[in-house]
């Protein structure tokens, strides 16, 4: 039996199920609201000691990471392989993981936080918040979010990251379908939900209208059978709202950091 911790806006939780929709695997889930602190419920860190999702049980044995439990599925589920057979590929493929894993997702959290959640969070409620991140390290970034907002140096690095990865898309995607090669990957699964956060802050279309093939790429992506259960279906209504109404009003201060 599959069990999947996670929460609708998470783009992490996202590339999970779409994985687990491209291999048409069953499995339970477990809602886990990170913007009521629900990742924090001491029965939860058990599981997750880094208060994150998603979290995956197997038949009674736990994997984190969400990367790791992509590979790990595809691994435990090898019909519809979705990790490229020739060996050139597969390594782009896991370079195009690493790449998202330590530069686009903690560019994707900063540029969410800055962008939407902090107009969202009742002001009474974001030292709590705040203050339950386990790592100190990553708590106190999270309040210079809050408090320098779109001067603060997280932010204008994050945009240039983020700047950087549809540029390395659109040049990959100038002579082959898919990220990885010939084949839809882990790659285009570990991409799709951080571009698609650009869609949802109402950033996407502005940010690269001379990009193209991203614009060719992300319209096959939403055209999977698969895109709809893992990006859209959990994500509730109202957070949708908040995310496109705050991103566009963010926008003019994005296009000021691409601009300089």
């Amino acid at each position: 039996m599959l069990e999947l911790y996670h929460h609708g806006s998470s783009v992490c939780a996202a590339k999970v199920r779409m994985v687990l929709s491209e291999k048409e695997l069953d499995w339970n889930g477990h809602y886990i609201d990170i913007l009521k602190g629900e990742q924090f419920d001491p029965k939860y860190l058990k599981l997750n000691p880094k208060a994150v999702v998603p979290t995956l049980i197997h038949d009674g044995d736990i994997i984190r990471e969400s990367t790791v439990i992509c590979e790990y599925l595809d691994h435990a589920f090898p019909v519809i392989p979705l990790r490229p057979a020739p060996p050139l590929e597969a390594a782009r493929m896991r370079v195009w993981t690493k790449f998202i894993d330590e530069v686009i997702h903690p560019s994707c959290a900063v540029i969410t936080f800055t962008c939407s959640h902090r107009f969202s969070m009742p002001p009474e409620e974001i030292e709590g918040f705040l203050n339950k991140t386990p790592d100190a390290g990553l708590r106190q970034r999270k309040h210079e979010w809050f408090e320098l907002g779109f001067q603060g140096p997280d932010f204008i690095k994050s945009v240039k990251a983020y700047d950087k990865l549809l540029a390395d898309m659109e040049t990959m995607l100038s002579d082959q379908e898919w990220l990885a090669g010939a084949s839809f990957s882990l790659a285009d699964i570990g991409v799709i939900p951080y571009v698609n956060r650009l869609a949802m802050l109402n950033m996407l279309d502005p940010w690269q209208p001379d990009r193209p093939l991203v614009s060719r790429w992300f319209d096959r992506m939403k055209a999977r059978a698969s895109f709809e259960p893992a990006i859209n279906e959990y994500l509730p209504e109202s957070l949708a709202n908040a995310l496109r109404t705050n991103g566009a009003a963010s926008w003019p201060e994005v296009e000021k950091v691409l601009l300089a």
